[in-house]
């Protein structure tokens, strides 16, 4: 194998890699649309009835940590396809 054909195969693999991270990085778009789509509905909910804040409050609180995770699991894997 020559040094050419060597390091076009390399190239080739790292620019790959790069277009995967880059849609993996993605992940994080989606959500932030659905904690912003979460927080708004749980704010409305909020206005239309005040005596269920307490409990809305608590479930937006965990929906929104169970929508950053699928970004933050996005963010690992990108850091993952990169380096290794």
């Amino acid at each position: 194998m020559s040094f050419l054909h060597a390091l076009i195969t390399f190239l080739a693999i790292e620019g790959t890699a790069a277009i995967g991270a880059g849609i993996a990085v993605l992940t994080g778009a989606g959500s932030g649309i659905g904690e912003g789509y979460l927080i708004g509905k749980a704010l409305e909910g909020m206005a239309r009835n005040p005596e269920m804040a307490g409990k809305l409050r608590t479930n937006m609180i965990l929906g929104a940590a169970l929508a950053e995770t699928t970004g933050i699991y996005g963010l690992l894997i990108a850091i993952l396809i990169l380096f290794l």
